[in-house]
């Protein structure tokens, strides 16, 4: 798999645009009216501050505190770059925090604190901690992150947790308990080597020894060998407590027999000969980032019974700590956990165990780009599992309820698994999902407007996240200046600039088009001008005769006339079966809206081939379509010849015979609200509409652009569908993030 490129100019524009930064707050409650600003401050605040003054306890009731979280460095250990102090911090704090929310929907707030003195750091913690409901220690060098973890732990009645340390110990710990079932081996059993002595190291070693491997049997290694019992040379009291009664004294030593390998050191720290000398199914965890100490590839050249896992997300189990981290503060916030202790920890990492052994659902498999079970090649769950959610948080809260550490225990489990459900935002998964099969399909894009600097950046973006080759329409001079004048001149040299002024395949593109559409008025010097100067038709006929795999344009011209010029190549129009379907994300919540492109007044049996494109979208999205045909009234009344066609669209899918829910006519309340739609208990549909078929293109266009512009949602599409090569029409208005996710519809074939 390509690994991603980001450039320096890439990485700046996203921290500054659309406005500096990664994340806003905003207001959860009404703020419109005087009487609600007299509730939110003065005098009705007073109430609630009497509330917590009687009983602290309330203030999970009537304040953030029970889903907040302070994500605390003093920059002393940022990534890999050392110490670049507190202020330089802020940008990795700032992604920790909107990575709290994208996973597990907790409230962050990054605080860079400006010293190196632990106690300083503690003292400040300290007086800080009655705002939130939980620490998260981030990026404090060794040994001080020991220091003022500990501290905290005793002082504080809220969680305490160093993700540096315990994140990656929690992830190693389920990939371990699983390559250990594979292998046939019992924990208690195994010589395990861990190599890197640092933060991470240490807490791998301690969370294994707490479920069960024996501590003789675990030898830590550092840049001056075997941490041994009586070693005086580079030691301190937190590698001492792991010295181990043995005569080895290297790694390589250390290597020789042992069944598992750890490893949170550097970069080509083992030896194919290290490899080779281990047991039989060895388990080698080689973490190291951004490259780890032996490549998979090196250590099945010579061990192929070998079981290997990385930090690494191009290979196959990655230890990421994002699969520990947001959902352990999410079960210890929703019980009011006092702490994080080992007991949660463990819960933690057997559930991710667990989750791997089960059977994994389509969009799981559909996002990672290949079908996964559970294997050498699959020991831990990937990031995209959308049980994630509903499985880890609850295991971690009936540890923490089980061992005391919970002040208000959840009594009802199954309800607090469904509200769990309800709190994740789908269309993150989704939009993750569908980028990850266009990197396996590795698709040749064509940008039709190469003229247009935000379709050039999208297609550098393209190329650099590693989804394919990127085939940009224009001239080289032009595109050279476009780019230079973005930042990103170096990008001409990857980019592959096709001009229809030097391509050889001009004559054939023109004898195709004449065919075509000789008998429609038109001569051979209008097919000049046609395949010579519209890139429109020129990018269509490079996709018809399979120079490229996929088309997106439509940014720079109106999406009809596109389409008009993209039907002298092919057959898009309403007649040919082609639909346009728009996604709109807004709240959680991913609705499909049909037909935003080709037809203009759809009659029944139009409805219906549109519902059934519009079905097709959504499970290429891995969404199961339940369809809506939408009017003013609902199943009947009040009676209109417009209302009435969207009720017989529905017959019409009686008679085809579909194989999923359809409803309609109703209006968009009865369709979209749960609460509305029990009016009518004789609804086909099981749950809200996630697909609504409106009457015609413009009350589609109406919608999409009235929920785009009042209510703020993100817009994709329209995505075109039933076209026999994947093209894909941008608005516009369309942001470089918007063409780019058009791109990898493309690629996706969704449509």
């Amino acid at each position: 798999m390509s690994r991603t490129k980001i450039t320096p100019e890439e990485a700046l524009a996203y921290h500054l645009e659309p406005r500096p930064g990664k994340y806003d707050i905003v207001a959860s409650t009404p703020m419109a009216t005087q009487r609600d600003l007299s509730l939110a401050y003065s005098p009705g605040v007073a109430v609630p501050v009497q509330a917590i003054a009687d009983n602290p306890e309330t203030a999970y009731d009537y304040t953030v505190k029970g889903n907040m979280v302070a994500v605390v460095s003093n920059g002393t250990s940022i990534l890999g770059m050392g110490n670049l102090g507190a202020l330089a911090s802020k940008p990795v704090m700032e992604g920790k925090a909107v990575l709290f929310k994208r996973f597990a929907d907790v409230n962050a707030i990054d605080i860079e604190l400006d010293t190196e003195d632990a106690d300083e750091i503690i003292k400040a913690v300290k007086l800080m901690s009655p705002t939130f409901g939980g620490i998260n220690l981030e990026d404090i060098k060794a040994p001080e992150c020991f220091i003022i973890e500990q501290r905290l732990k005793e002082i504080c009645d809220i969680p305490v947790f160093h993700d540096d340390q315990h994140g990656t110990a929690v992830i190693c710990a389920a990939g371990l308990i699983n390559a250990l079932e594979l292998s046939g081996k019992r924990i208690q059993d195994v010589r395990i080597v861990l190599n890197g002595a640092g933060a991470a190291g240490i807490a791998c070693l301690e969370l294994i020894k707490a479920m069960g491997a024996t501590p003789n049997n675990c030898i830590m290694c550092d840049t001056k060998g075997v941490v041994y019992q009586g070693r005086t040379e580079g030691m301190n009291q937190w590698k001492s407590a792991h010295a181990a009664l043995t005569d080895h004294r290297t790694l390589e030593e250390a290597m020789r027999g042992a069944d598992v390998f750890l490893g949170v050191s550097a970069k080509g720290a083992v030896t194919q000969e290290m490899v080779a000398s281990m047991a039989e199914n060895p388990v080698i965890f080689a973490m190291a980032n951004p490259d780890p100490e032996i490549t998979p590839e090196e250590a099945h050249a010579v061990r192929p019974d070998a079981i290997v896992a990385t930090g690494r997300s191009d290979y196959p189990n990655q230890v990421n700590n994002v699969l520990g981290f947001p959902y352990l503060f999410r079960g210890a916030l929703d019980i009011h956990a006092r702490a994080i202790n080992d007991e949660m920890k463990i819960a933690c990492a057997e559930a991710l165990a667990r989750l791997a052994r089960e059977d994994v659902p389509d969009e799981v498999a559909m996002a990672y780009g290949r079908k996964l079970s559970f294997g050498r090649d699959y020991i831990i769950p990937t990031p995209f599992d959308p049980r994630l959610i509903y499985v880890i948080p609850p295991a971690v809260a009936r540890a923490g309820m089980d061992t005391g550490v919970a002040r208000r225990p959840i009594i009802d489990m199954k309800a607090y698994e469904q509200s769990l459900k309800s709190r994740m935002d789908p269309t993150a998964s989704i939009l993750q999902g569908v980028h990850a099969r266009a990197k396996q399909a590795q698709a040749r894009m064509i940008f039709a407007e190469g003229d247009d600097p935000r379709v050039l950046r999208a297609a550098v973006a393209y190329q650099r996240s590693g989804l394919g080759r990127a085939l940009v329409v224009g001239r080289e001079n032009d595109v050279r200046e476009k780019l230079e004048a973005a930042g990103l001149g170096d990008a001409v040299r990857e980019l592959e600039v096709v001009n229809a002024a030097n391509t050889r395949h001009l004559e054939i593109y023109k004898d195709f088009l004449y065919k075509r559409l000789q008998r429609e008025g038109f001569d051979r010097q209008d097919i000049h001008r046609l395949a010579a100067r519209d890139r429109h038709v020129f990018a269509a006929l490079m996709l018809q005769h399979g120079h490229g795999d996929g088309l997106v344009t439509g940014a720079t011209r109106k999406s009809a006339h596109v389409l008009n010029l993209i039907n002298h190549v092919f057959d898009a129009k309403a007649e040919d079966g082609a639909v346009g379907v728009t996604a709109l994300l807004h709240k959680g919540k991913i609705v499909l809206m049909g037909d935003t492109l080709v037809h203009e007044w759809p009659e029944p049996e139009d409805l219906a081939t549109i519902a059934e494109r519009a079905a097709g979208v959504a499970r290429s999205l891995g969404i199961e379509p339940r369809v809506a045909f939408v009017s003013f009234s609902n199943f009947g009344y009040p009676v209109s010849e417009r209302a009435t066609k969207m009720y017989r669209a529905a017959d019409v899918l009686d008679r085809r015979r579909v194989d999923f829910e359809y409803e309609g006519e109703m209006t968009v309340d009865v369709a979209l609200n749960p609460e509305q739609m029990k009016q009518y208990p004789f609804t086909r549909l099981s749950g809200p509409a996630n697909i609504l078929v409106v009457p015609a293109r413009h009350s589609a266009s109406i919608s999409v652009k009235l929920m785009q512009e009042m209510a703020g949602a993100t817009v994709i599409g329209p995505i075109l569908t039933g076209v026999k090569k994947p093209i894909q029409i941008c608005s516009t208005t369309a942001t470089v993030n918007d063409i780019v996710n058009m791109a990898v519809m493309a690629a996706c074939k969704i449509g």
